[in-house]
């Protein structure tokens, strides 16, 4: 009866905290939660899909879109280029669709100062440094070279924890999930996203 205008739900953590694991359940159990895809430059990883992981696109490619202000947000990561464009993530807001990001605080930052309002964000962090460094060895994408780089930049990553709304410690897939689940379910019935809400509690007050 009262429409709603989407959110972006943001989750950030440090390489192998889970965010990526905690997205893909969140977007298999809900289904007006939709993945944003990236442009990128670094190489497509196997199995990757254009269009539906990320539009890979060459540095020149990147540089132009983001000269011409195509971005929602973008960054470089070791060495790789990441933006969001922001024509698809307009839409969907405005058709009241929730839009799910796996990006780093300075993507977040970017976002945060041109569509406050619509921005929900959640931290997550991983219960041990061993924990931690043991998941990036497992996921065996990256070389040993890689992984090193990734330790030490974990901790400026999480240093930046408190620039968030809510925090997971992802302790267990299942319960972290369950945990932004609940965020997201709030958020949704935040009174600023509610429009027409005003109105419809007038017709209530006059008993139509």
């Amino acid at each position: 009866m009262v429409e709603r205008r989407g959110l972006m739900l943001v989750l950030s953590s440090p390489s192998g905290a889970g965010k990526t694991s905690i997205s893909r359940e969140l977007l298999s159990r809900d289904k007006n939660l939709f993945m944003s895809v990236s442009a990128t430059t670094r190489p497509k990883r196997p199995g990757e899909i254009e269009g539906k992981d990320y539009y890979f696109v060459s540095p020149e490619g990147f540089e132009g879109m983001v000269t011409r202000g195509e971005f929602l947000e973008h960054a470089t990561v070791f060495g790789n280029r990441y933006g969001t464009p922001i024509a698809p993530v307009e839409k969907a807001l405005a058709e009241g669709h929730d839009v799910l990001f796996d990006i780093d605080w300075q993507g977040t930052q970017q976002i945060a100062s041109k569509l406050p309002d619509d921005l929900v964000t959640v931290f997550v962090l991983p219960p041990s440094t061993k924990d931690l460094e043991e998941r990036l060895k497992t996921r065996a994408q990256d070389p040993p070279e890689v992984v090193a780089q990734r330790m030490a930049k974990a901790a400026d990553e999480m240093s930046h924890w408190d620039a968030y709304d809510y925090i997971v410690i992802n302790r267990d897939l299942a319960q972290s999930v369950g945990e932004v689940q609940a965020v997201l379910a709030a958020e949704r019935l935040s009174r600023r996203r509610l429009i027409g809400v005003s109105e419809f509690v007038s017709r209530l007050r006059e008993g139509r």
